[in-house]
């Protein structure tokens, strides 16, 4: 059966490939409220038809995701992005870190609606004002920008996409987007 609805043409992807080095151990695998933080971020995407965890082979297993190793490892989020691109079917792909474990279907249903012919990225803003790229939307159409950047040594996420073609959306609840950097960030139960 094909998907239908705003989730059609989405591949769900989690990066997991950072050092951990602020946490102190691997953050990826850290519980909280009974769950992995992995399993926080992986779990709102779950109705995207392609899930990819961009992580080092043999690291993590998530049932129903595939783990794809990032092609240039320890060069952040930008190039997992990439990674995530390219093994990505044509159209969007969800992208987050493992470190925000308070994401929602919501939050990504509300990116999700957002989009609209021509734009590269969906991306929220938070209660500053400020974009969040980390726990965003980007097509696909974005390939051949990434490698440039990335071979040109650009490491910014929020370059991934040209601003012209990104539609920024508010959030309507801003603790959803708590990064989790150390232990001590971890959000109280919700």
């Amino acid at each position: 059966m094909t998907p239908t609805g705003p989730w059609a043409d989405v591949t769900g992807v989690v990066t997991a490939g950072g050092r951990s080095s602020r946490f102190g151990s691997d953050k990826a695998l850290a519980v909280w409220e009974g769950r992995t933080l992995l399993e926080h971020a992986c779990a709102p995407l779950a109705l995207a038809p392609t899930r990819l965890l961009i992580a080092p082979a043999g690291r993590y297993h998530v049932p129903g995701w595939t783990v794809t190793p990032d092609t240039r490892p320890g060069e952040g989020p930008l190039a997992a992005l990439e990674a995530a691109l390219n093994a990505a079917p044509d159209g969007w792909v969800a992208f987050t870190g493992v470190d925000l474990p308070g994401l929602t279907r919501t939050y990504w249903e509300a990116l999700l609606a957002a989009r609209t012919p021509g734009l590269l990225s969906v991306q929220a803003l938070d209660d500053l004002n400020r974009p969040q790229p980390l726990a965003a939307l980007y097509h696909t159409g974005l390939r051949a920008h990434l490698t440039g950047l990335l071979d040109q040594g650009e490491r910014r996420l929020r370059l991934a996409a040209p601003t012209a073609r990104v539609r920024h959306v508010p959030v309507t609840d801003p603790d959803c987007l708590r990064n989790v950097n150390t232990p001590a960030d971890l959000p109280g139960p919700r």
